[in-house]
């Protein structure tokens, strides 16, 4: 066998291989596991994520109130930065920046549906020199509103800790930290630095647990309240 035919057959079986693993991971299995776990999704909090394929994911656990040019102008001034939308460019310069430990301020986040609709709004905060750890949030407008009739926000903050492959299905993924009160606490905090935060207070998420998993298998703890604040001016007599 000639050696361009030696290529031409490694090549072959390589795309055999690329093809099979995306029918495996990202058709088979998110099925299998919804047939298989169909009780335990029925059993999910209203206040829980779900991914494309209606995994249940991250759990709700930080709201904003105030107009959506409040929101991005917050994250703005905290020093966070606008995700992109997921695009061939987007997910091709993440890779690089995993692959090459080199910085992607705006790299791109995976969707997550919450009633029904993917994130409005997501800003990150990297760490380190690449997309491969960074704080992240998204944020989806609800219906309600807070006392001053601006627009109530509820968002799933988290801390990315590395990329590897989904523990259910095998999609590739970024794995999240087990502690979501901490990303939480993190958000709202930056944003009472930067001075955009005028007060805060807590609603039910989720509620407490300490054997939360989300939709790429990841541990994850927390007491089950979402923290809201409440974007104004600051001035003094406020806060949370």
């Amino acid at each position: 066998m000639t050696r361009r035919r030696k290529l031409h057959a490694s090549l072959s079986v390589l795309a055999v291989v690329l093809v099979a693993y995306l029918l495996v991971s990202y058709f088979l299995l998110p099925e299998l596991w919804i047939f298989h776990d169909r009780s335990r999704v029925d059993d999910f909090s209203a206040m829980v994520t779900t991914t494309e394929q209606d995994i249940p994911g991250d759990p709700i656990n930080v709201g904003l109130v105030g107009s959506k040019e409040q929101v991005i102008r917050a994250f703005a001034a905290a020093g966070w930065d606008p995700a992109d939308k997921i695009t061939l460019r987007s997910s091709v310069d993440i890779g690089l920046s995993v692959v090459l430990d080199r910085p992607d301020l705006d790299a791109p986040v995976s969707p997550l549906f919450f009633e029904g609709r993917k994130q409005d709004l997501a800003f990150e905060k990297p760490v380190g020199n690449s997309a491969d750890e960074r704080n992240h949030v998204r944020f989806w407008q609800t219906k309600h509103t807070g006392s001053d009739g601006k627009p109530l926000w509820l968002g799933s903050a988290s801390f990315d800790r590395g990329v590897g492959f989904s523990h259910d299905t095998g999609q590739i993924t970024h794995h999240i930290g087990p502690n979501l009160d901490a990303e939480r606490d993190l958000v709202i905090g930056d944003l009472q630095k930067a001075g955009q935060v005028s007060s805060t207070y807590d609603i039910p998420g989720i509620g407490a647990t300490t054997t939360g998993r989300n939709g790429g298998g990841d541990p994850y703890f927390t007491d089950g309240k979402a923290l809201v604040g409440v974007l104004g001016q600051v001035t003094a007599g406020t806060g949370g």
